[in-house]
This record gives C-alpha cells, sequence and structure tokens, in this order.
C-alpha cells in the first residue's frame, strides 16, 4: 500500500511541478498528463498550502522551497551590496568616525541604513545623533577649501599638482597643508594633465663652428639679463608643422622673446633673439646660450649674436641637459596645453601659443625654481629688493 501511496505521490509532485516550476498552464498540464483540470487544481492548491498528505516522508512543500530561495535571493542581493559599499567606501575605513558618518549620509538614499552601519561598524543611533547636530567646522572648511580647490585647478589649466596648488591657494588666502590638499583633491577626482614624450629638432651635422660650453650645466645666474637660453621646436596642426624659437632668461624663468613660422630657418630664431633684446635691452657679456643646430651655428645668426655683444655658449652633442631650462619650458608648453588639444589652423596654433606664454606662463604659473612666484612676480619683487638695498 505504501508502495502505491508514494507512486501517486511522486505523481501528484511531478504534475505539480508542470504549473510551479515549469510554469505551464492547468490547461496545458492538466492536458500534458491526461486528468481532469479541476484535480491538478486540488493538487496544485494543496501544495502551495504545504498540506499534501500523500507527500513522501521528510519533503518538503513547494510552499516551503519557494520560501527558501526568497531567503537566498535576499542573502545574495545584501552581500552584493556590502560588496559594492565596501569599494566606493575603501578610503574611508581608516578615517574618524565623523567622516564615515558623511559617507553614510552621502549613500543613505542608495543602501539601507543598517547595511552601511554594519559595514562601517557604526551604531544608528551614532548616526542620527551625527547627521543631526551642524557640520563641524573642519567639514564646513574642507568644503570651502573644495571650491577654492576647484577654482584654483580651472585656473590653472589643470597643470598644478599638490605643492604648486598650495602657493596658489596661500596667495589666496587659504593657508592649508599640502597632505589636506592632497585628500581634497582625491575626493573630488581632481588630476594634472598627463605628460607625453616630445623629439628634439636639432640638427648638429654641419661644418659651421660650435661655441665653448659656458653655462656646462650651472644655470646660476644673480640677475636678469645675465644668462639666455635658446631653443626652436615644433607643433602639429592640420595645415601642417608650426616651428615655434624661444629665448628665456635663466634667472627669472621668462620666455623673453620668441618666434613663429611654417619653416625652421636662421631668420626664425634671429627674429625671436631680435625681440628679445628689442624688449629686455641687456647689457654687453649676457651669455647667449643654445644647442649645436644650423639655426644658432650658421654665420649669420653667430654674427647677430656678437653684434649684441653677447657671449656665445653651445650644449655638447646630443646632451640635452645642457640645455636644461630651454627644455623645461617645451616640457610645460606641451604637457601643460599641445599635447591636450588639435589644431585646424596653423593661425589657431600660434594664437593658443601666444596666449600661453604671454597670459600663463610669464605672469600666472608659479614656478618652484622662484619659490613658487610667477616670473613677473619673482622680477618685480627683485627690482623692490634692489632699489631697497
Amino acid at each position: 500500500m505504501y508502495e502505491i501511496n508514494d507512486i501517486h505521490a511522486e505523481y501528484r509532485a511531478e504534475a505539480v511541478k508542470l504549473v510551479l516550476a515549469q510554469g505551464l498552464t492547468l490547461e496545458e498540464a492538466a492536458k500534458r498528463i491526461a486528468i481532469p483540470k479541476g484535480t491538478l487544481a486540488n493538487w496544485v492548491s494543496a501544495a502551495k498550502r504545504g498540506s499534501d498528505p500523500t507527500a513522501p516522508p521528510g519533503s518538503r512543500s513547494v510552499a516551503e522551497l519557494e520560501a527558501e530561495v526568497a531567503k537566498l535571493h535576499k542573502e545574495l542581493a545584501v552581500e552584493r551590496m556590502e560588496k559594492e559599499v565596501q569599494k566606493k567606501a575603501t578610503a574611508y575605513f581608516g578615517e574618524k568616525v565623523a567622516t564615515r558618518y558623511a559617507f553614510i549620509k552621502s549613500v543613505r538614499l542608495d543602501y539601507p541604513l543598517g547595511l552601511l552601519c554594519r559595514v562601517f561598524d557604526v551604531s544608528r543611533s551614532g548616526f542620527y545623533a551625527a547627521v543631526g547636530r551642524p557640520p563641524s567646522r573642519r567639514v564646513q572648511d574642507d568644503e570651502r577649501l573644495k571650491v577654492a580647490i576647484k577654482a584654483a585647478h580651472v585656473q590653472t589649466r589643470e597643470t598644478y599638482g599638490p605643492l604648486r596648488l598650495q602657493s596658489e591657494l596661500v596667495a589666496q588666502g587659504f593657508d592649508t597643508g599640502r597632505d589636506r590638499i592632497v585628500r581634497l583633491r582625491q575626493e573630488l577626482g581632481l588630476r594634472c594633465k598627463q605628460k607625453r614624450k616630445f623629439k628634439a629638432t636639432t640638427n648638429s651635422r654641419h661644418a659651421f663652428p660650435v661655441a665653448e660650453n659656458l653655462l656646462n650645466q650651472t644655470f646660476a645666474p644673480t640677475r636678469p639679463n645675465e644668462a639666455w637660453v635658446t631653443d626652436i621646436t615644433y607643433v602639429m596642426t592640420d595645415e601642417g608643422w608650426l616651428y615655434l624659437a624661444g629665448v628665456k632668461d635663466v634667472f627669472k624663468c621668462e620666455l623673453v622673446g620668441y618666434a613663429m613660422g611654417p619653416r625652421m630657418t636662421q631668420d626664425l630664431t634671429a627674429q625671436a633673439l631680435w625681440r628679445a633684446v628689442r624688449s629686455k635691452r641687456p647689457a654687453p657679456g649676457l651669455i647667449h646660450h643654445s644647442d649645436r643646430g644650423t639655426q644658432y651655428c650658421a654665420d649669420d645668426y653667430r654674427k647677430l649674436v656678437a653684434q649684441f655683444g653677447m657671449q656665445a655658449s653651445m650644449s655638447r652633442k646630443g646632451n640635452c641637459y645642457d640645455n636644461a631650462p630651454m627644455e623645461s619650458f617645451w616640457g610645460s608648453l606641451k604637457n601643460e596645453m599641445i599635447h591636450h588639444q588639435r589644431y585646424a589652423t596653423l593661425a589657431n596654433a600660434e594664437s593658443a601659443i601666444k596666449e600661453y606664454i604671454e597670459i600663463f606662463y610669464n605672469r600666472q604659473r608659479r614656478h618652484s625654481r622662484l619659490g613658487y612666484q610667477s616670473p613677473a612676480s619673482f622680477a618685480e619683487n627683485f627690482r623692490k629688493e634692489a632699489l631697497a638695498a
């Protein structure tokens, strides 16, 4: 008799599965197993109620199984949310409890409060007490500083790291430490523009005479117009190459002369030097340092250097460190602007470079070598100190 009941129970269980597990309608399932639709409906109802008297000993009802599946789904969802919170809040686990409360408040609408408190090992009552109080002075100061950091980041063309940014903020009245700036920059997701490599343009394969290296990597002048360095580089545009010749004062890091054109010629370097001399009127004896490129070794250019009473100095072959101040300017120009833009025309590139040199580099950009002052500010302070001495 038990075997007959056992077989009957298995038959009922399989019939019920057609509806509850496989999703068939009562009509489809009843037709498939050739039983009355009403009988099958009674079996399904009994299974859902868990009242199947013919079920094998120890078996669980469909309702019990459904409840267990629902419980597992809920546990998996909770575990998934905990992992999401832990991933987002990695930087906050070692912070003070007030900082953790601030993060919980920021994601309170996205996750259950109990889960957040459990992940951060804090109490609900502590959280409610914290959010009921006004923000601390430190938190308020952080928020104001974040606004200043964002503004300075944009004003400095996204080029300043924490140290240079610290000087900019101090000048604006925000006297704060580097570590705090680093932390707030990370919270804001701010980063400097990335650097890229670039190639040199020097052609030293020529028969022109070469001057002695007077600087010999000692870039320590004591006044303006004591030592100038010069070089030439190029910028890619949709219309072709734009070549840029520059002259830089080593003492105050200012680009004192420059010229641009579609060809890399001696006339271009001569024009840059003429502009520098016309602007600064240096006394005789200034050291004019360049690489060994043909534009600087050619007879006409050397005569121009001598005409201005300058001492010619040249780098050793293939040694970029001998002209490090000029290489530093090319690096700033390209890493902070050129590599992040595309120029449709030569005129577009020329306009952007002029603006970078005249407005940003010479007058705004803070240089670590100048104690995080701009060249213009450094020169003015030097002039005032000289007059007061």
